[in-house]
């Protein structure tokens, strides 16, 4: 991570200005032409809703929210800040209001202590709004502005927005947008129609709840430390032992203090002994009918898990298994369970 200085919003490529042509037709009604403004920035926007809300598809609904505030709104917008900064401010006050409106987002760890021992007929529980994987294809290495103390994948990654989601609002609208973005505080300040001073109070208690949660070390560092070779090496071998039933090679994969959980399933588990003997009890006793395919999500790596379905004859979505590596080993395996992961990673849905 860079370190964090006190940036502005507004050095983007995209500004706003008297004799953009675009910006004066989208101002008299042009759809294409707004259309053409804010297509450079919708990725990152995307990553932002994302971050308020946990969820791909909740950010889907609220950045065309956003979208659609902002074309109704285009014809008021007079310049004062960039458009990316006028943009950020309507998606975010957008996602407060889903936020208010929805609560946070859990992973199992925030509901239980873990499980000792397998437990077999865990049943989902539809009840709990969770935490969901994210496409991270488009995000690079690289800032989000200026002043960010975030490279753009490791804004995504799991630990960071689970963590985010033990925030209120205001407070994981202003670290995002001072963090990960590079916002000044007298521009959140405007952004949430508050003042620098209660900008500064909520940014000093986010970052405590976040450096509380988050590990000292984020996974690109160590990505990039082991390198991708061995991280290849890393997701096949998981990979090839779940479809071989071979605990051996996959605990030899494992630290020891690995975590495994499984949304929407309640139960997860700590430690190398209940984990293997979860390992061991449920998803290796399908030996040979596990496939996988290799993808990365919330900038980490993973693999999207196909279970053989007999009836019908082919190995259905099951899970997107995401990856925090630690010392070249897998720390914690957080399996996203469900069909609806793997469309927004570009997942098909069944393999031979």
């Amino acid at each position: 991570m860079s370190r964090a200085t006190e940036g502005t919003g507004d050095a983007d490529p995209v500004r706003a200005r008297d004799g953009d042509d675009d910006l004066d037709r989208a101002r008299g009604g042009d759809d294409a032409a707004f259309t053409r403004l804010v297509e450079p920035l919708r990725r990152e926007l995307h990553a932002h809703c994302y971050r308020m809300l946990g969820s791909t598809h909740d950010a889907d609904d609220a950045l065309q929210d956003a979208l659609l505030r902002a074309w109704r709104g285009i014809a008021r917008f007079e310049g004062r800040s960039s458009l990316r900064s006028w943009l950020y401010t309507v998606a975010t006050r957008t996602c407060l209001d889903i936020v208010t409106t929805r609560g946070r987002r859990a992973l199992p760890v925030d509901l239980g202590p873990s499980s000792d021992h397998a437990v077999f007929g865990d049943a989902p529980l539809n009840d709990v709004a969770w935490l969901g994987p994210y496409p991270d294809a488009g995000l690079t290495g690289d800032p989000a502005g200026p002043g960010a103390r975030y490279e753009q994948r490791e804004a995504v990654e799991l630990a960071f927005v689970a963590a985010l989601q033990h925030l209120p609002g205001n407070q994981r609208a202003a670290l995002l947008l001072f963090e990960v973005l590079g916002f000044s505080a007298a521009e959140i300040a405007t952004t949430m129609d508050t003042t620098t001073t209660s900008v500064n109070s909520a940014l000093a208690r986010a970052r405590k709840v976040v450096a509380d949660k988050v590990f000292p070390r984020t996974q690109q560092p160590t990505l990039r430390k082991i390198g991708d070779a061995r991280v290849r090496e890393i997701v096949a071998g998981y990979s090839s032992a779940l479809e071989r039933g071979d605990a051996d090679t996959l605990v030899a994969l494992l630290t020891e203090d690995v975590t495994w959980s499984m949304p929407p399933m309640a139960h997860w588990y700590r430690g190398l002994e209940a984990v293997t003997d979860f390992a061991v009890r449920v998803p290796l006793t399908s030996c040979g009918s596990w496939r996988h395919l290799p993808v990365t999500a919330n900038g980490q790596p993973a693999v999207g898990s196909y279970l053989w379905d007999e009836d019908a004859a082919a190995h259905l979505a099951w899970s997107i298994d995401v990856f925090t590596l630690r010392d070249d080993l897998i720390a914690e395996i957080t399996s996203f369970v469900g069909l609806g992961h793997f469309a927004p990673l570009g997942l098909p849905t069944s393999l031979p």
